[in-house]
């Protein structure tokens, strides 16, 4: 078995019954950094050819060397472009298909949070702009991928959802409310697409990224206490939930928002 690393993280195949990818292909949004390039890493780890999505085109281009210098064998596919825009997530697809050989797997990881506190404070067209990109943006890479090859070939759709879609948080609230848009989307969309496609979600807690660097300001360990497990998410920890959910093994979930997020939730507070 190979076993490789970067940034911290070590990758090995998966050689549990359900769990091989080899063959299929999948696109990754939000994947230069944090969970996006985890999901990735994972996801190439037990065969997959893996496309990549990020507004910026120089990390993602770092993300991706890092990818392939884990050499798992397959292809990695690097697209850099906005999210919130309809003709680059009509081109990401486009290119998916045409040089991976298809869109087996769908990754709805990009997310944006320009707003924290009251929402009575919240700029309208900030909030705008996280529905856009966080909810609607998603649902478009959906039809795409779809009209492209989901409808004729099946496929599966993980939408990263948050903690905060499923409680209030009195901080993030209007992020909290797209992820929870995003959740109810998830389920409509199992329930239209089923059987041939699989749509789920999964939900962290506080992972440890540049993302959730304002939710820890206080301090790692402050915020590790109210987790039953003693410590905040990795990337690596919602990474193999997701490798797990596209995977054959997962054959008969979908409509389902996997809560990965230490047991925070299990303690009825945020």
């Amino acid at each position: 078995m190979r076993c490789a690393t970067f940034a911290g993280m070590t990758t090995s195949p998966d050689t549990s019954p359900g769990s091989d990818l080899t063959g299929r292909a999948a696109l990754v949004t939000g994947a230069s950094r944090g969970i996006g390039k985890a999901i990735a890493a994972a996801l190439l780890a037990r065969g997959a050819s893996v496309a990549l999505t990020a507004r910026h085109a120089e990390p993602l281009a770092e993300a991706a060397g890092e990818l392939r210098a884990l050499g798992h064998g397959g292809q990695v596919l690097e697209l850099p472009g906005n999210a919130g825009d309809a003709d680059t997530r009509a081109e990401a697809v486009r290119r998916t298909v045409a040089e991976l050989g298809g869109l087996d797997i769908l990754i709805n990881n990009t997310g944006i949070n320009p707003v924290y506190g009251a929402l009575m404070d919240a700029d309208l067209d900030a909030v705008r702009k996280i529905f856009d990109v966080n909810v609607v943006a998603a649902l478009g890479f959906v039809q795409q991928a779809y009209r492209a090859w989901m409808a004729e070939h099946g496929g599966s759709v993980i939408n990263v959802a948050s903690v905060a879609g499923l409680r209030s948080t009195g901080v993030i609230a209007a992020y909290g409310a797209s992820k929870a848009a995003l959740i109810r989307l998830t389920e409509e969309l199992a329930w239209q697409l089923g059987p041939g496609v699989r749509v789920n979600a999964v939900a962290p807690g506080v992972v440890k990224t540049r993302f959730a660097a304002a939710l820890v300001a206080g301090g790692e360990d402050t915020a590790a206490a109210r987790y039953p497990m003693g410590r905040l998410g990795t990337p690596e920890d919602v990474a193999e939930l997701v490798a797990f959910l596209v995977s054959d093994a997962a054959g008969w979930i979908t409509g389902e928002t996997v809560r990965v997020d230490g047991g925070l939730l299990a303690t009825g507070a945020m």
